[in-house]
């Protein structure tokens, strides 16, 4: 059974802060994971010191954010949800389609690709901040950028 637009609650700023954090967890541990090994391999092969030691972590940075950022794509095009927003019992809708999954996911979380990088990753820090705080002060919808830009909101799954 469809639930009419109208009739559908957005979901809360926290319920959507939780699912973000519980998704930032599993994917901070696929990054230690990625960073780890990347280190062992540039170690073994004499490359430990380009760019100061930070190689392992920008590749590292950048391979667990656009892993991020396809994943959030492919599970908002397909179950208009990922498994943070499946645990919180939230969704996103809005037009279907991977299109509009993709001009989302570009917006946000594609910039945590950027964080390895040093003052970059002040101002990726910045852009979170700011996305939460727009979803904070956008009433009632309680949509942030990334879903004015693709045409979507978060709301709570019918009970």
């Amino acid at each position: 059974m469809t639930v009419p637009p109208q009739e559908q609650l957005p979901a809360e700023w926290w319920e959507r802060l939780v699912a973000r954090l519980i998704e930032s967890l599993v994917f901070g541990v696929f990054y230690y994971i990625l960073f780890i090994a990347l280190w062992a391999v540039f170690r073994t092969v004499g490359m430990d010191d380009v760019l100061g030691a930070r190689l392992s972590g920008l590749l590292g940075w950048l391979v667990a954010g656009f892993g991020y950022t396809v994943y959030d794509c492919v599970a908002i095009s397909r179950h208009g949800r990922t498994f943070g927003k499946a645990i919180m019992k939230i969704r996103v809708v809005g037009e279907p389609g991977s299109g509009v999954a993709l001009k989302r996911s570009l917006v946000y979380p594609a910039p945590t690709m950027l964080m390895g990088i040093p003052v970059v990753n002040l101002l990726g820090g910045i852009f979170v901040f700011a996305v939460g705080l727009f979803i904070l002060i956008d009433r009632p919808m309680l949509r942030g950028p990334h879903d004015r830009f693709a045409g979507t909101r978060v709301v709570k799954d019918a009970r």
